[in-house]
């Protein structure tokens, strides 16, 4: 474990999350899982808020859902792609509708990874750990 000027041992910050989900019964199951995984985490209901927080406080990971009120989930992905500041962020793009053109659109813009909800937390958990390894 690295040491500090003082010789004690230096601890990592905990990984910074925003859940970006205006469904209260979906965001709070995420706040569940991220919470029992160690993660810091925050929440914003709306895209137009959601971006400015993303640039504000540079997370390490954006679970973003598509459908949004304000900016769409694709069209904050888009901005933050475009964005040098915004490169090491890593998107997870969530949506209902999880057909295989919604997959390649997230992807084409972007994001990192992609689950369908109604997901399965595991699933949730397992790709939240692959893209901040």
């Amino acid at each position: 474990m690295p040491k500090d000027s003082a010789g004690s041992d230096v601890v990592a910050p905990p990984r910074r999350v925003l859940i970006v989900e205006d469904d209260d019964s979906i965001a709070l199951a995420l706040e569940f899982v991220l919470g029992r995984e160690g993660y810091a985490h925050d929440r914003v209901a709306d895209g137009t808020e959601a971006l400015a927080m993303i640039r504000a406080q540079v997370p390490d990971l954006v679970l973003l859902d598509v459908m949004l009120p304000g900016l769409s989930g694709y069209e904050i992905c888009h901005r933050l792609r475009d964005d040098p500041a915004m490169a090491g962020v890593r998107i997870l793009m969530m949506t209902a509708r999880g057909s295989a053109q919604d997959q390649r659109r997230a992807r084409e813009l972007g994001a990192d990874g992609f689950v369908a909800k109604p997901f399965e937390l595991d699933i949730l958990r397992r790709e939240v750990r692959r893209l901040l390894a």
